[in-house]
């Protein structure tokens, strides 16, 4: 039986660090820090038009490069056109090499940039194990469970590190001498 589009691009966009899916108006959407780079349009709604695809973030540039040079493959999607999205369709044999590429563009204007360094160190230990003919290392813990390791540790003392107390303290005496300021301010242009 025939791999689905939809299984391709899911296989595509969870190979990223932290990337992952959620349901949203009714089709499959791919996210990285829950902020959406990959949108799948299914081509039995109104988002698909009749075709599979999906809706990638992307920039203005891109976009129109994209749509001008394969007007057949790449389109100009709902909603998110505008912001510079596009659209890629998935049926008449679609160059994943191509989609995979743009999919990790739209992850790189989405994500964290600690996010982008797991990835850049991750894809720097592929080729170099390509070029030596070793397998892939195996990826390094995710900083989601360094967090929850971290936030665990808190919980159990019971009190906040000391160095988010004083980033707090910091801020909001910043806070009040703006506050102050402006006041004066304020009362200099009355007088």
């Amino acid at each position: 039986m025939a791999k689905s589009p939809l299984d391709t691009v899911r296989k595509i966009c969870l190979e990223l660090p932290e990337a992952h899916e959620v349901s949203a108006w009714n089709a499959p959407t791919f996210r990285v820090k829950n902020k959406l780079f990959v949108m799948y349009a299914s081509p039995d709604n109104h988002h698909g038009w009749g075709r599979p695809g999906i809706w990638v973030k992307s920039t203005a540039v891109n976009q129109d490069l994209l749509i001008q040079s394969d007007k057949d493959r790449f389109f100009f999607p709902p909603y998110v056109g505008p912001s510079g999205w596009v659209g890629i369709y998935l049926d008449k044999g679609p160059d994943w090499a191509a989609i995979a590429s743009l999919v990790r563009d739209g992850y790189a204007l989405t994500a964290p940039k600690k996010m982008l360094a797991l990835l850049e160190g991750r894809l720097d230990a592929v080729a170099q194990n390509e070029m030596a003919g070793r397998a892939p290392d195996k990826p390094r813990k995710s900083a989601t469970k360094r967090a929850a390791k971290l936030a665990k540790k808190k919980s159990v003392t019971g009190r906040k590190a000391p160095a988010t107390q004083s980033k707090k303290v910091t801020r909001n005496t910043s806070r009040k001498a703006a506050v102050k300021t402006v006041r004066k301010a304020v009362k200099k242009r009355r007088s």
